[in-house]
């Protein structure tokens, strides 16, 4: 059962004899609490194994009582008085109510009843989770086939949800949905023994005996034939004959039922800034354009002079660029991660405890997801944290783009940042899982950046290919903003994509179905990593000779991940310190 809160008048009877500091401490274990109960995946991941049997509710009733319950939570920091707060207590509360202003517009704004964006869709969370629960003793085992055992009632709250979009009017547009049932059909096999899901019962832990792996076994055999894989089958019926069908024509969010707001509150929602589509459009342009001066520098460098197409032709082309085999491509990965690791202390003086490792993206999500991708580990300790590198369709994944992304998903990208914010021990609970998009996604653009600084790049072609993921996080703006605020089709904005990077076509059309799928979200990255580089040039002009980035990177990362107003605001404490 869900957690509940304390009726206001009795509330306000308690709090009452109470100082505002005590108050505040109880509001934020009351409502992390709240959020272990409510999300029993999420407090696996923290390392909270109370509810390792469930999974979340996910109907409309469920998602309206956790409307209702943000909104008295909301009342009770409204009571507290701010002004009578520490220092630190106040950003803590300004955190706090950010998130809570965000839950609660998401649901105003119809959010839920947008449960898919193309990326971790909920059927592609049940398909990893073998990957995402401990499996350690017989008592995980029982847990995780009590999960798979409630997949029916967790998909038909996705289902509802997805129903009373296509009533409202509040749909994805048929254009994102060309490869989508294949990460479902991916998971609907006729043979037990083929099903990922099943993995654990051919692998069981040597302390787990004969008779209780039988036992086990026959469970999960039943299980996923009697449950989740008519589930999977119902999910993949409902999309491709319900609700595709009636899906919108139009890519751009703005053309559903309220979507000009919508977009809007998306914006601030993800770059965490009070800017308009227009406004972000035109930095994504003056981006583009500087960019693109600089790539020009190493085509005529290379002997290219001014042909862009010719280069990038030459690029996506020539075989000495990408790799022959999955292998290959991984032992590159690999290579370049451990070099920097090396190098890390140069540039931080805190490092996570937390170790990382390197995955091949499943096969059921690598046709149709990003490059790669990162994983937190456990805030336990328990799982590392994974960068996952996709090697499907091996000539859409250049290697002079390898050094790029690696620092971006693993060091000191997400994992160094993520990690350490788990490891945080002077911030609430909450803070140690904030994560507010413009901020971790411009660190990790940031992150490649720094490759500069400690001997990476030195190939002119690698140097190109960090320009190019410069590039497509400045071209995200330009796009993402054209199609849902300019009216953009979906073949302009893969042209303008081509025509100013070197991604591979492969990509460009899978990126720019995410920016449609997921309307926002790409924006937060280059807002962010602007924002960051803003504030280390003023700190390097304040502080002169004294400037030392490792210090400057501990002001960045020991908050944790904050809104960028936060952030600035850190940065010139620190600066007048």
């Amino acid at each position: 059962m869900m957690a509940r809160i304390y009726p206001l008048i009795i509330l306000f009877l308690f709090s009452s004899c109470i100082s505002e500091e005590r108050k505040l401490e109880n509001l934020f274990d009351d409502h992390w609490q709240y959020s272990l109960t409510t999300n029993p995946l999420f407090a696996t991941n923290q390392g909270e194994h109370q509810f390792n049997d469930r999974l979340p509710a996910s109907n409309l009733s469920a998602l309206e009582q956790q409307y209702e319950d943000d909104r008295e939570f909301q009342y009770r920091l409204n009571v507290i008085d701010r002004s009578s707060l520490s220092e630190e207590d106040q950003l803590n509360y300004d955190i706090f109510s950010v998130q809570l202003e965000n839950s609660i517009r998401a649901y105003e704004q119809n959010n839920h009843l947008l449960p898919l964006n193309g990326w971790w869709d909920y059927h592609a969370v049940i398909a990893d989770l073998p990957n995402r629960v401990p499996l350690d003793n017989v008592e995980d085992y029982e847990n995780y086939i009590s999960r798979l055992g409630q997949f029916d009632d967790y998909n038909s709250g996705y289902i509802e949800r997805m129903k009373k979009g296509l009533e409202e009017g509040v749909v994805r547009p048929k254009a994102v949905f060309d490869d989508y049932l294949a990460s479902i059909e991916a998971n609907i096999k006729e043979d037990v023994s083929e099903r990922a899901l099943f993995e654990p019962f051919e692998n069981f832990p040597e302390r787990i005996n004969e008779e209780d792996r039988g036992r086990l076994k026959e469970s999960a055999e039943s299980v996923l034939s009697e449950i989740v894989m008519p589930e999977f089958l119902r999910l993949r019926n409902f999309l491709r004959d319900e609700y595709i069908p009636n899906s919108a024509d139009e890519i751009g969010i703005s053309n559903i039922e309220g979507g000009e707001e919508y977009y809007q509150f998306l914006i601030e929602q993800f770059t965490t800034l009070d800017l308009t589509p227009g406004e972000i459009h035109q930095t994504g342009l003056d981006e583009v354009e500087r960019i693109r001066n600089e790539m020009m520098e190493i085509i005529e460098e290379v002997g290219f002079g001014d042909d862009f197409d010719g280069f990038v032709n030459f690029l996506r082309t020539d075989p000495q660029f990408y790799a022959e085999t999955p292998e290959e491509l991984m032992k590159e990965t690999a290579f370049v991660l451990k070099k920097m690791d090396g190098q890390l202390p140069e540039l931080f003086n805190t490092l996570p405890r937390l170790p990382y490792g390197i995955m091949e993206v499943p096969d059921h999500l690598a046709p149709r997801t990003a490059t790669a991708y990162y994983s937190r580990g456990a805030a336990d300790g328990s799982r590392a944290g994974f960068y996952a590198v996709n090697t499907h369709d091996l000539d859409s994944r250049p290697l002079y783009e390898v050094e790029a992304l690696s620092l971006h998903e693993a060091v000191p990208g997400h994992h160094l940042q993520i990690a350490l914010q788990q490891e945080l021990e002077d911030l609430p609970k909450f803070r140690t899982v904030a994560g507010f998009t413009a901020y971790t996604e411009g660190w990790a653009l940031y992150s490649e950046r720094l490759g500069l600084e400690v001997g990476f790049y030195e190939d002119p072609y690698s140097n190109f290919g960090r320009l190019s993921y410069e590039m497509w996080r400045a071209l995200r703006l330009v796009v993402d903003t054209g199609m849902h605020s300019k009216g953009w089709s979906r073949d302009e904005s893969i042209d303008f994509m081509a025509d100013n990077s070197a991604l591979s076509l492969h990509n460009i059309r899978s990126e720019v179905n995410r920016y449609i799928f997921w309307p926002g979200q790409a924006l937060a990255y280059k807002m962010g990593e602007i924002k960051i580089r803003e504030l280390r040039q003023m700190s390097e002009e304040e502080i002169g000779n004294d400037f030392d980035i490792r210090e400057f990177h501990d002001v960045v990362l020991l908050s944790g991940s904050v809104p960028l107003s936060v952030l600035e605001e850190n940065v010139r404490i620190w600066i007048n310190e």
